[in-house]
């Protein structure tokens, strides 16, 4: 009896353990969790041991993670947190955890630097992949000390730097994404990486020799570098294994046939043995020889004049070559590059189908992609198909979808000539027939005003249409508002920055700055809007202003896009323009989403001389700007009147907004 109780004693403290164990874990994570939206303690409360694996991949969380909560749950073993949008920066710490053998962070908004501040002691990192694409990282530090790293993602990053040193320490690295991070410089840090068998470099601004630069060949089952700067002889071997979509735009590289092309990689031999010095040949019955002094110098005179020959049709094949190279040197600031006609391999004919995200898929009912004509307004020259989009967005695939709005999904691709775009699909426009599609696409391809996003090109694909925008690094205003850090006016720090507002702006108040912000932001959409409506002698409706439809340039200034999407629905006025962007409007100043409840509540206060008690906290402390503020809103609740009739014009609406402002605002941007 007295041992069968110490052995439940002992269960009972073991269990206990246990409990407490997990409970702190809990508690930990809840803390580290505790500034983000949408996360939900319940989702760990059946856990039965300490945690050690957290997935919270596509939650929709939102904020920034308290890290020294998370980092001292030390039986961490794997963390997946990607496709959410957590900001804030990485701490060296994450790195250093005893057990954490995976990580993904991917498809973020975290930023910083991407890895350790300086070399650690550690040794013996059981860190094996690390996935951290589709962030705002900008600069390396180290990830030296992982000898178990297999697996090392990067892409979609900005990184404009080159390539470090320590890649040369990764010597188990199997996979190696780097691609689209804006690095520049030499490969020669992963040269010798012998273990790669998936190397995706593509997107940036490598230079050197290939393959002589590249790592082994020999190993490896996967090869990108289209898009780069390299130079040497691409042998046709090369594209058979790899595809020619690997060496779109590689830079100047000369396809050469595999039994000529030089490789550096494998090491020339003999094709035949030459026979013996000295040895005797058996040509058949004795003949009297002739005078081999005689013959002798025949052959050698033969031998001279066709090695001049030849010497000369050598030189001159490569004087027409560097002159041809230099020619289009000096041609190719000017000209437009075309893609390489057959970008890569298709598997089988149309119809081609891709999926997104979400589970919806869109289909491109064409045999052929090389039958759609992609059109491009600014550069007519450009010889673009369907393929190109195809290649340029890796198949419509996932890494390269930006988001799905009601119209359709949009995409990021970077074109020949390295031009980035954004490109539309529009769902909602498959009932149009080619010609009214193209004549629409031609028709607000005129509509040029620095407030709008212009309309790129467009493609025609089956009953697809798909329309090209120029890409914005800076997103939209709902991310810029909702999804920054509280009092941070743009992705960056960009708390320095002044806009040239007015003389001594820098000694104004980070809030009257962020006013400032704001009512540009608001002025420039107004002149966007008033020039859809006014500027035609028919206006153009945009049928659905949103802060998502509004992206912001490398200066902030507002870019109106999605109108082209709006024209295919009906019932749409100049009035419920005026109304969403009298949502904005609000939305802009007291930093609520714009709901109706919320609308309907600011006009309330507005109404009722307590406007000032709605503005977005992070706009209160100046009291010279606050009624400058508490007036921007009357205009948002003129704009969102009940009655249509009873709203202003767009014309009207920027006159009072610019009434509001003092002149020297109107020195940064006059756009009328």
């Amino acid at each position: 009896m007295m041992l069968r109780l110490l052995l439940l004693i002992s269960l009972l403290s073991l269990s206990e353990s246990s409990t407490c164990t997990n409970t702190s874990d809990r508690a930990l994570l809840a803390k580290a969790f505790a500034s983000v939206s949408g996360f939900k303690p319940s989702w760990f409360f059946n856990t039965t041991c300490s945690i050690s694996h957290i997935n919270l991949s596509s939650r929709n969380l939102t904020g920034a993670i308290s890290w020294k909560h998370l980092t001292n749950i030390t039986h961490l073993r794997a963390l997946d947190l990607s496709a959410n949008r957590l900001t804030g920066s990485i701490p060296p710490s994450l790195w250093l955890l005893p057990n954490l053998t995976q990580i993904n962070l991917s498809s973020n908004r975290l930023g910083g630097a991407a890895g350790l501040p300086k070399p650690a002691s550690l040794n013996s990192s059981p860190l094996q992949k690390i996935d951290l694409s589709f962030n705002r990282f900008r600069n390396f530090t180290y990830l030296s000390n992982f000898p178990n790293l297999t697996s090392l993602n990067l892409s979609g990053n900005d990184f404009r730097v080159a390539l470090p040193f320590w890649f040369t320490n990764l010597t188990n690295l199997e996979k190696l994404d780097i691609s689209g991070c804006n690095i520049s410089g030499s490969l020669r840090p992963i040269s010798g990486l012998k273990s790669l068998k998936y190397l995706d470099i593509s997107i940036n601004r490598f230079t050197g020799n290939f393959p002589a630069d590249i790592p082994s060949l020999v190993n490896l089952s996967f090869l990108n570098v289209s898009f780069n700067n390299f130079s040497g002889f691409l042998n046709s071997k090369y594209i058979d294994r790899f595809g020619n979509s690997s060496f779109i735009h590689a830079g100047n590289l000369t396809t050469t046939a595999a039994a000529t092309a030089p490789d550096l990689h494998i090491k020339p031999t003999l094709r035949h043995k030459p026979p013996p010095q000295n040895q005797e040949i058996n040509l058949g019955p004795i003949k009297k020889p002739k005078p081999r002094s005689k013959t002798r110098k025949r052959f050698i005179l033969a031998a001279s004049v066709a090695s001049s020959i030849a010497a000369l049709a050598l030189a001159s094949v490569l004087a027409c070559y560097v002159c041809r190279k230099r020619r289009r040197a000096r041609q190719s600031k000017w000209s437009i590059s075309t893609p390489i006609q057959t970008p890569f391999r298709m598997e089988k004919s149309g119809p081609f189908s891709f999926e997104t995200e979400s589970g919806s898929s869109w289909v491109a009912d064409i045999k052929e992609p090389t039958s759609a004509a992609v059109v491009m307004f600014e550069k007519p020259l450009m010889n673009l198909t369907f393929k190109d989009l195809i290649a340029a967005t890796s198949h419509f695939g996932k890494e390269s979808l930006l988001a799905e709005g009601r119209c359709g999904p949009l995409y990021r691709a970077v074109l020949p000539g390295d031009i980035h775009v954004a490109i539309k699909v529009l769902e909602n426009a498959r009932c149009l027939s080619r010609d009214d599609a193209a004549a629409m696409f031609e028709d607000f391809s005129r509509l040029k005003h620095p407030n709008l996003l212009p309309v790129s090109g467009y493609c025609i694909a089956g009953k697809e249409k798909l329309v090209l925008y120029e890409f914005m690094a800076n997103g939209d205003l709902h991310r810029w508002l909702h999804e920054l850090p509280t009092g941070a006016p743009n992705v960056e720090d960009w708390s320095a920055d002044t806009w040239e507002i007015q003389s001594g702006a820098q000694q104004s108040s980070p809030e009257k700055m962020e006013w400032h912000t704001r009512h540009r932001i608001a002025l420039g959409v107004a002149r966007g809007l008033a020039y859809l409506h006014h500027a035609r002698s028919k206006p153009v409706v945009h049928g659905h202003l949103v802060p998502s439809n509004i992206l912001l340039a490398d200066d902030l200034e507002p870019r109106i896009t999605d109108f082209v999407a709006s024209q295919d629905r009906s019932g749409g006025s100049t009035e419920d323009d005026v109304y969403s962007f009298g949502v904005v409007l609000v939305e802009l100043l007291t930093g609520q989403r714009g709901s109706g409840d919320a609308v309907d509540g600011v006009r309330r206060l507005v109404k009722g001389g307590e406007g000032a008690t709605a503005l977005d906290s992070r706009l209160r402390g100046c009291g010279d700007s606050v009624s400058q503020m508490v007036e921007c809103l009357r205009v948002g609740y003129l704009c969102t009147a009940e009655s249509p009739e009873k709203r202003p014009t767009m014309q009207q609406v920027l006159g009072l907004l610019k009434d509001i402002h003092p002149t020297p605002l109107e020195m940064v941007s006059s756009h009328d």
